[in-house]
């Protein structure tokens, strides 16, 4: 059945020695897996690889059939082009980075619309703002909501987090307790949206530190999470 349906990439895979298998993120069906047969053989196909670096956002019309594991396409054109993300050395190790903790966590083979436009929204605001060094903190703070997996909210004036519980409490109840710099700055991201970012002003240190802590609560509450191998390249770009 052919259709049209929107999508982001998350990751791409040679396969064979000719063909290339691409996972995505899709409004209609969730995270949908296609592949392009034969596109490493000629020019045309050469050109269709451009399409496909991580996070673009394309419209596909696809092949569709239920019971495959690999759909196909018939078309795709761009429904962004992207003016920085993927020529910025700086917003493309974050494009990375946040590709595969994507590619990791979205499983849902499942319409999920609010999910995909917060992507999408997010992705373009990344794409146009000169003050994006702490945007992934934001993004993965933000995505924990869709992953069912987000803080409380409740009793924000007490002195610690525990990220195990997700909850605030007037206590330090061992090592999933955080405080100091990294629970400030948990209360201030979780008070603003991203054209507020620029008011967040950390260091190099703090940013690491609290990435760490970010990641750690998705291994506690996401079952066979990893942490990304491009976590040192962002690291360093932004050191």
């Amino acid at each position: 059945m052919l259709s049209k349906n929107n999508s982001i990439v998350l990751s791409k895979l040679k396969y064979k020695d000719n063909d290339l298998i691409i996972k995505c993120y899709t409004q209609q069906r969730g995270v949908v897996s296609y592949i392009l047969r034969g596109v490493f053989k000629t020019k045309k196909g050469y050109k269709k690889i451009v399409y496909f670096q991580v996070l673009s956002q394309l419209q596909l019309e696809e092949n569709f059939k239920p019971n495959r594991t690999l759909q196909g396409i018939k078309e795709v054109k761009f429904n962004v082009i992207y003016k920085s993300i993927h020529t910025n050395i700086y917003k493309g190790a974050i494009a990375l980075f946040l590709s595969e903790i994507l590619a990791n966590v979205l499983r849902e083979e499942e319409k999920n619309e609010a999910l995909y436009n917060y992507l999408e929204t997010a992705l373009q605001y990344l794409d146009s703002e000169d003050n994006y060094s702490n945007f992934h903190l934001l993004f993965l703070l933000k995505l924990t909501r869709y992953l069912g997996i987000q803080p409380e909210h409740l009793n924000m004036d007490y002195p610690y987090f525990n990220l195990q519980s997700g909850v605030f409490q007037d206590s330090d109840n061992g090592i999933y307790s955080i405080s100091g710099n990294n629970l400030t700055l948990l209360k201030r991201l979780l008070g603003i949206n991203f054209d507020a970012l620029h008011s967040i002003k950390i260091n190099a240190k703090q940013r690491q530190e609290f990435l760490n802590m970010l990641l750690h609560y998705f291994e506690l509450h996401l079952d066979g999470f990893k942490k990304p191998k491009s976590l040192q390249v962002l690291n360093e770009v932004f050191h």
